[in-house]
Parts: structure tokens; sequence; C-alpha cells
């Protein structure tokens, strides 16, 4: 054992800390005696402890032990990992008794599975998530070399394939040999599969209607064999070739031929006999085929679209009809429309998912959208809260312009363990959704059930909103299920309640344990005019049941298979029984803002019989109104793309003289044409090159002036944005990168943000198709790289047979240092409160040994036997202490003998214990020498005077403070109130 200091050179400070000890002892006229020695060894000490510190004090040992962290690759790459975890485990079963080991493992990411510790346990392999898309050595190799505890013996293992495709190992590995970390690889070869895979896949980026183009495929393959090539257009196939691989590159150029306008998806895919790996079958390309407009209807109900289709056709402008059920869950395929339209749809027809990929493709991509009312459309489709309430001109909310009913509404939901997840949550967030759009004055409860039920908010008014909600919040899930009793304590509840409309709404999700008492229940609502509505989850509610209930009820049954629209049933069934969304009065609109449709309405409009009743935002522009007043038609721009609200219906149920007004193909043709995107396709050129994880953005300006930057909004399958900035490289060249986690479709909008929203932006696609794990590389050699990362760092090329050569090597002495800083400045710290003590504090040990002494002896006093013994008088025992601390005070500060010695007089006389004097000072004068006896005399003389006993006498100002005149004043004081 040693001892080192990190900064010999601040020692320098002691001599001076042993001089200022020496002159303090010496000058210091504050303490005498063991104080004075005390204090100043004390803060010699202190100073000594701190200089120390500063010095960086350490003691260290010599050690001869090896640290040693295995870097195991866990990428989709490694067929199996059981070989290296068993290869770990005998390489630490090697090692020494105090060598150290560690173990990390990567792929995209890299986690730590045991910090480096002298134990020989391995950790369960697996147990921490590593993305396995990617090879990512580099960062693998950084975090290792930060575990080590040593500055020698340091040794990293790496177990790997050395298909690295993100980062640069060979980087890292010199940083690692600045430091002296020398780097071991073992190998890792995977036995050579037949494989093919498909490697390009390239189309033109822009086409025209029924233009033929060239698919150029590129098919690398381990082996010669024959197969198939399949192409796909949107997942609809469109066509099958057969072809001869050959070992290596194939090559293929096949025909196509552009049909339908919009942004499309090509796949190829390859199925070859005996193809051993079938994650790289597939790839992607995206190209959009420019031409005239392509609209999409979504109908609520079949064949009500007749009007409308009549209308585009008419102004020559393609579409698909489609039914709500039909919608995507991919936004590329929203992408391929200029245009979407909803005619008449409920809210519980589309899905939640549905909803945001819209709202995504309208704010991001520029893609219009349109809706067209309807009994089940805008406030009565329960769209409040929604994506699609959100990209429309017009808000659910009446924002209490007309009078409504007031609503009594009852939530009964199912709590039982078959709701825990996703569907309580949904549920919960329905009711919450429901709560929102009711009103002060109506009355609300919530009824959570499992085999009995739960009040969670009794019936009360809506006077706040935040508290039902936070109760909402907390029901938990747990039970078995039995409806009845709560159905039944539901309608108990309602019948008491005061309200013009009465609505229950039951959701279940299971079989309910009784079935028996519904027919006087039901009959029993009826007469109290309550109306109730049931939700079934899923397959396994009791659907005869619910659908009976609904029936004798006169409500509505919903069979619900995606919980997501739970919300939108909800909202719609609080809106229907408020029946004040639809107003049936006939009317002419009245044109507000007409703008550029204003050439329209010179004539004249038809009368309107009926529309839903909704609220304009602020921002959007009101083209026609009702007369209380409503919209009827509003538009605005919603990020990149614009829409419209049409309020009344198309069918011509609500508006027939409407339909049937010869200008009204042109304006509806009109509407949707404005909400049709409004930058050129060709406003930029976009390339796009993937390397690793990152995809490299090369775009080019179609026209100047050239923006000073560019914006990328990138749009993966989930959903999820990111934002890329592209920086003008030379004058109308950008360039910018993102890093990608996965695999997918991503849809890119490139927009300048020095233009005007939705202007000036090009809309296009990327697909990284599967992950770089799975390519078949021709030019480049793992193994050689890897060598050459061995050599750079002094490492060594390890066997699969030899595992204890992993700590085979020769080790290095190295200090192990001890740091003792935090102890030091702790026992300084203690150190400096006894320095206080000692130099602030006066303790007499004699008189702590007198009272401890008297404690003693009062435990041990026997009991008086004739006669009881007198006690000291009370104000004598006090006179006595008051005059014992005086003195004590006295010697402390320098004070004079005689004034202590005159207070011990006086508590001699009465009979105090005299305290023991310090020694005696010669007199400053003779006059002090002959004022101290007569001074004295006359303080012991019983026959003088009490009064004249406690004058001093000429002179004894020089011997007495005067803080000890007004001491002697109180003790005479006190003797005399004694004798009375």
């Amino acid at each position: 054992m040693g001892v080192q200091f990190d900064h010999p050179w601040v020692l320098l400070l002691l001599p001076c800390v042993i001089a200022g000890a020496v002159y303090a002892y010496r000058k210091d006229f504050r303490l005498a005696g063991a104080r004075k020695k005390w204090a100043v060894s004390l803060r010699s000490a202190i100073c000594v402890l701190l200089i120390f510190v500063l010095a960086g004090f350490h003691t260290y040992t010599i050690a001869l032990n090896k640290e040693v962290v295995f870097v195991a690759d866990r990428s989709s790459s490694i067929s199996s990992t059981v070989p290296i975890d068993e290869w770990i485990g005998e390489a630490v079963q090697s090692k020494g008794e105090h060598d150290l080991a560690g173990a990390v493992s990567f792929g995209m990411n890299t986690v730590v599975d045991k910090s480096l510790s002298e134990t020989i346990e391995l950790p369960g392999w697996g147990k921490r998530e590593v993305s396995r898309e990617f090879t990512h050595i580099e960062h693998a190799l950084s975090l290792a070399g930060s575990l080590f505890q040593g500055k020698e013996n340091r040794r990293l293992v790496l177990i790997t394939d050395g298909m690295e495709n993100v980062g640069a190992a060979l980087d890292e590995a010199q940083l690692l040999k600045e430091r002296g970390i020398a780097v071991d690889v073992l190998p890792v070869t995977s036995p050579e599969q037949r494989d093919a895979s498909i490697e390009e896949f390239l189309v033109p980026e822009k086409l025209y209607p029924a233009e033929s183009f060239a698919f150029e495929v590129l098919v690398r393959s381990t082996y010669a064999g024959s197969g198939e090539l399949r192409l796909y257009e949107d997942n609809r196939e469109i066509g099958r070739h057969a072809v001869t691989l050959e070992r290596g590159d194939n090559r293929y150029s096949l025909q196509g031929l552009a049909k339908e306008m919009g942004l499309h998806r090509y796949r190829a895919e390859i199925y070859i006999e005996g193809d051993q790996q079938s994650a790289n079958n597939a790839h992607y390309a995206f190209t959009r085929v420019t031409g005239s407009p392509k609209v999409l209807i979504v109908e609520g109900a079949s064949g009500t679209s007749a009007n409308l289709e009549n209308a585009l056709s008419a102004g020559l402008i393609d579409y698909s009809v489609i039914s709500p059920g039909m919608l995507s869950s991919e936004l590329s395929k929203y992408a391929a429309y200029d245009s979407i339209i909803f005619n008449n749809v409920s809210g519980e027809q589309v899905g939640g998912r549905q909803m945001e990929l819209i709202e995504q493709a309208v704010r991001s991509y520029g893609v219009g959208f349109m809706m067209v009312g309807g009994q089940d459309s805008f406030g009565m489709g329960g769209y409040f809260k929604t994506p699609i309430e959100q990209l429309l001109p017009v808000s659910m909310e009446l924002e209490g312009k007309r009078e409504i009913p007031s609503l009594g509404l009852i939530l009964v939901i199912d709590r039982s363990g078959s709701m825990d997840g996703e569907k309580l949550r949904l549920a919960k967030e329905s009711a919450i959704r429901t709560v929102e759009l009711l009103r002060e004055k109506d009355t609300v409860g919530v009824l959570a059930f499992d085999d009995r039920p739960w009040w969670v908010v009794e019936p009360q008014r809506l006077d706040d909103k935040e508290s039902v909600i936070s109760s909402i919040n907390g029901i938990p899930s747990g039970g078995g299920t039995d409806i009845y009793p709560a159905v039944a304590d539901a309608t108990a509840k309602m019948l008491d309640l005061d309200a013009q409309r009465k609505h229950i709404i039951l959701l279940t999700d299971g079989q309910s344990a009784g079935s028996s008492g519904y027919t006087n229940l039901i009959e029993s609502m009826v007469e109290g005019k309550i109306t109730m509505s049931t939700v079934a989850v899923g397959g396994d509610a009791d659907v005869q049941l619910l659908q009976s209930l609904a029936s004798g009820a006169k409500g509505r049954y919903y069979l619900v298979e995606d919980e997501t629209t739970l919300p939108a049933i909800f909202s719609r069934e609080a809106a229907m029984i408020a029946r004040t969304y639809i107003v049936d009065k006939p009317f002419v609109p009245a044109q507000v803002q007409g703008g550029d449709w204003s050439s329209w309405f010179k004539g004249g409009l038809p009368q309107i019989y009926s529309y839903v009743a909704a609220t304009a935002k602020s921002t959007a522009q009101t083209v026609l109104a009702s007369p209380e007043p409503d919209p009827l038609l509003a538009r605005w721009q919603y990020g990149s793309g614009r829409t419209v609200a049409w309020t009344s219906d198309m069918t011509g149920k609500w508006s027939r003289d409407w339909v049937a007004w010869p200008g009204f193909p042109g304006l509806f043709t009109d509407m949707v044409k404005w909400t049709f995107p409004q930058f050129s396709s060709s406003a930029f050129e976009v390339e796009t090159e993937q390397s690793g994880n990152e995809v490299h953005f090369t775009v080019r300006a179609a026209s100047e002036p050239y923006p000073g930057e560019l914006t990328g909004k990138v749009t993966g399958n989930n959903g999820v944005e990111a934002e890329v900035v592209l920086s003008q490289v030379s004058p109308g060249n950008y360039e910018g990168v993102m890093t990608v986690t996965e695999p997918g479709s991503f849809l890119l909008q490139v927009s300048s943000p020095e233009e005007e929203e939705g202007a000036g932006s090009t809309s296009t696609g990327f697909v990284v198709p599967y992950s770089p794990e799975y390519r078949l590389s021709a030019d480049f050699d793992p193994e050689e790289r890897m060598e050459a990362l061995a050599e750079l760092t002094g490492g060594r090329w390890l066997a699969w047979d030899e595992p204890e050569a992993a700590y085979d090597f020769t080790p290095y002495p190295q200090r192990k240092l001890d740091n003792w800083d935090r102890l030091l400045l702790i026992l300084a710290l203690l150190l400096w409160v006894c320095d206080i003590a000692v130099r602030r504090l006066a303790v007499s040990w004699s008189r702590i040994a007198e009272r401890l002494g008297l404690l003693a002896g009062r435990g041990r006093r026997p009991a008086a036997s004739g006669g009881a013994v007198p006690a000291a008088p009370r104000e004598d025992s006090g006179l006595g202490r008051l005059a014992a601390r005086k003195s004590r005070t006295a010697a402390f500060y320098g004070g004079s003998a005689a004034g202590a010695d005159r207070v011990r007089g006086v508590s001699a006389e009465e009979g105090g214990a005299p305290a023991e004097a310090p020694p005696a000072r010669p007199p400053r004068s003779e006059a002090d020498a002959a004022a101290r006896p007569a001074a004295a005399g006359a303080r012991t003389e019983p026959s003088s005077p009490p009064v004249e006993e406690t004058k001093p006498e000429p002179g004894a100002d020089s011997v007495s403070a005067p803080g000890q005149e007004r001491l002697g004043r109180l003790l005479e004081a006190k003797r005399r109130g004694g004798r009375r």
C-alpha cells in the first residue's frame, strides 16, 4: 500500500500552517492553559486536512486484475445467439478470482447486460430489448469502452459477423487505441443460405395517363434457379413473369402502363424454389401519375351518391365510390386522391385510425375534404371532438344559440375484467366526450357495473364538469358481468329525474349472469318515457339481449367491432336525444361571403327544407347561411389542404329544389375543385437514397426565385411525422438527411417556408423495403474489416474452441486508488465544530463533578430518624451558585480576583459553598492594595450596617468592573430579603 498526491506542490502550505500555529500559541491572549493548546491544535489539524484534500490525497494498492467486456451482436443477421451465450459463459468461468467481467448486447442500439464485477453469474440474455433491424458496431464499442474502471489491462471481446450497416467501427477503434483499450474479435460465421433478394426496384417518378413505362428490377441470388417475379400496383396484382436466376446479380426490365391518376405504390416480389430467407423478397417504389384529378366519394348508405356522381361526370372529374368500411389504414392510399367527400357518413362507421389518417392527409399533403350533410352527418354523426371535426370549417357545438330541451342521461358502463385495457379506456373516453357535449342545465349520471352496480357519479346537474370527468377517469376494472341490477338501478334513478328527455346508454362486452325480469323493466321505461340504446363490444357480448333491450326501450342498438368508434357512438347518442341539431324549417339561403362563387348566386337560390345545425369556426368563410343564422355552406384552409362543409343533404330529401336547380352541377363541381391541392406536382424534383439507417434527400427546384431553404415533412406507416430541413448547397439544389428506425413506406412533402401555406409544395414517397440485415452485399468483406479493427487496437483473433483465451493475456501492474476526500472533509467539519466549542464554551469540570456527586448523594440519602435534618435555605444556595458562576466568568475573561473574592465572601457569610478562587493577582498600585483589605473587612463585619457593607471603598473602581458592582448589589439585596 502506498500514498499518492495528485498535486504535491500544495503540500508547500504545510510550513505555513506550522508557523501560524506557533504564532497563535504565543500571541493569543484570549485563552490560556489547556484551552489554548486545544484550540491551536484543532485549528491546525483542520488546515492540514484541507491541504490534503487540495493536494489530491490517495492511497493505493498494486493490482494485477484484468477487465474484459464482451460485446455481443444480436442483430437479425445473427441466425442464433445461443453459441454466443455459451462461449461467453465458458470464458467468464475461466477468469481469475479478482478479474472483472462485463457484457453488452447490440443491434441498432446497445444495452448493458452486466456491469463490470468479479461475479461469474451472467444475466438472462435478451431480457433487455435490442433493435435488431440494424448493426451499429461503432456505438456498441463506444458504450462498452465507457464501462472500464481501471486504466490498464482493459480489453473488449467483439463477437459479430461484421455486417455493419450503421456507423464506422474503425473510427471508434482509433479512439479506443488512444485510450489503450484492445479489441479482440471472435468472428461469427453463418452458414451460407440459399437466398434470393430484390436489391433494387425502379420506376419513373412522374407519369402521365396511358403512358407506358419500364419496371427495372435487380435480383441478387446465392444460387441458380428458376422462379417467378410478380408486380403489384396499390396491392393489386398487375403481372407475373417467369425468370431464370443465375448466381450473382440478375437484372430485369418489365413493361407497365399508367392508368389511374394519383400517387401509386408499386411492389415487386420474387418467388424461387429453395429460397431460405423470405424477408428480402419484396421491394417497393412510388410514382405519381399526373392528369385529371380524382375524387373519392364515401357514402354512408349505398346508392345515395347519384347526384354527386352525375355532377362530377359533367365536370369531367374522375371519381371512385366506396363504403366507410373500405377506408384504408394506409396514408398513401388517401394521398392518391385530390379530394375526399363524406356523403352523410356516420362517425360510428369510420374508425379512429381512418379519421386520423384523413386529417393528416389534408393537413400535411394538401388533399381536399368535403362533408355533405344528412341525418347521420356533422353533430348527428357523432363527430364531436374527432379529427374530422378538427379539419372542418364548422364546429359541432351549438354554443347556446337555441333553446334545447333539458336532458337526463345515465351512462351504464361495463367494468368487468374482460373490459380491462383498451376497451375500458375507450369507454371512459366516450363517457367524457359525452359529458363535454352536454350543457350545465343537463343531468348526467355514470353507473359502472360488474356483478353489481356502482355509482361513479350520482345523477346530478352538470355544474362541475371537471369533477365528473375526474370521477370517470378513476373507473377500475374487475369482476364478472350482471346487466339487470345495473339497468334496474339506472331506471329507478331516472324515474326520479326532472328532465324533458331521458335516455340511458348501456355498454357491455359480455354475457349477463341473469336474464330474467327485463320485461317489467322495459315497461317501466316506456311508462316513464325513458329511452335506452345499447352498445355491444365484440362478438362475445349478449347480442340477442342487447338488441331486445334497445328495441323495447325505443333506442338504438350498436354492434362494435372496432373499439375506436365508441367515442363517436356516444357523441352521436347525446346529439340524437337532443333532436335539435336537425332544423326542419324551409328557407332560402342568404349569401354572406360568396367570394369566387358569387356568380352562381346572382339569379337567386332555390329553397332548402332542412339542415344539420353547426357553428362556423372563427377563421372560416361562411358562403351561405340560414336565418338562425347557421352556416349552410362554409369553407377554409386547413394546413396544406382545403375543406368545405355543406350542412344540408344532396339526395333530395332536404334539398329537392336545390338538386333540381340548373346551377347545382356547376356549383358543386366548383366546390369540389376548390378543395384540390393548390400546388404543382413538379414544383420540386426529389431523389432519395438510403444508406444504413439514413435516408439522403436531393431536391432540385423547378424555377426561380429559389427559396433559402426547404422543409420536408416525412410521415411513416404509423402516422408519426418527422421534419427534415433541406439546406441549399448550390443555386436551386437542396440536400437533407433523416434517420429511420424500421423499414416501411414513407410519404414526403417538400415545401418552402417562404411561400404561403399549401403553395409551392411537392408530395412524393419513398420506401425502406426491408432491414439492411437481409441484404446480400456483393462487394463487402466483413471479415477483412474485423481483422483491420483488431490489428489497429492491438487485439487478437479469437477462436470458438478456446473461450479461456479471452483472459489469457499478460497483465500490467496498475495502481488501484482509494479516494479519501469525502472522509477528510467530514473529519475537518467535525474538528471545526470542536474548535468552536473549545473557544466559545467554558466548562467547569469540578462543578460538573460536584453536581454528579450531589445527585448520587440524594439517591443514597437514608430516611431521617428522630427529627428532620434542617435544609439550607433555598436563597443561600442560589446565592452560592450565582457567586460561583460570577467567579468562573471573571476567571475566563481575566477579571479581578478581588471581585471574585468579594463575591465569595458574601457567599460564605450566608452559608453558601465557596467556589474555588483563581490564583490572586498582585495589586496594580498601592491604592489597590490598601483598598482590597478594607473592602474585604467591610464586607465581613457583622455589626456594620447592611447598606454600607455593599458600597465600594474609594479606589474600588480599579478593582471591580461595573458588572461586578451591579452583581454585588443584586446579591446584597437578595441576602436582605432572605433575612426578613
